[in-house]
């Protein structure tokens, strides 16, 4: 289990890669961050993926972001599950 994966929902559509790796770069740093697209129209599916570089640093970004308004949306940030 990769405690240091977080899952960023509720993302603005119009979000890139860039963008999450500097919002989440000023809490520590990002060690990968990836939006998850659509196969077909590459759109956006409104979510991706945050990779800290360690625990302590996926944690301070939860408290950080959790619920808090970003470019119009409330994002959701936890620790990443694994795919069922």
């Amino acid at each position: 289990m990769n405690d240091s994966k977080l899952y960023v929902g509720n993302l603005p559509y119009s979000v890139n890669k860039d963008q999450l790796t500097e919002l989440f770069g000023g809490v520590g740093e990002v060690v990968d961050a990836v939006v998850i697209t659509e196969r077909d129209s590459g759109r956006s599916k409104g979510f991706g993926f945050v990779t800290m570089v360690s625990a302590e640093q996926a944690q301070k970004a939860i408290e950080e972001f959790n619920q808090k308004d970003f470019n119009g949306r409330t994002l959701v940030v936890n620790i990443a599950r694994p795919k069922a």
